[in-house]
């Protein structure tokens, strides 16, 4: 998993969006109006281009849950 690229879904509360980040380049890779539109099924994966990881965060900031694509890659010593 240590190859795979790395992105984060934040809430923009400047721009009343979700967007996911690239955390190496800091450059948003896509938008959405709500977290759900963003977390319904094959919507992260497809916008990461079907390998990557995701942290998703609450609208608090704190960390909800890591969902990496492909599933074969997710470690499968973690919790959850």
């Amino acid at each position: 998993m240590g190859n795979l690229p790395k992105f984060t879904l934040t809430k923009n509360e400047q721009k009343d969006r979700w967007d996911l980040e690239h955390d190496k380049t800091g450059k948003v890779v896509r938008s959405w109006d709500t977290k759900a539109e963003a977390t319904k099924g094959g919507v992260l994966e497809r916008a990461v281009g079907g390998e990557g990881s995701v942290k998703i965060q609450k609208e608090n900031g704190r960390f909800q849950e890591e969902r990496t694509f492909p599933r074969s890659e997710d470690p499968r010593k973690s919790k959850g």
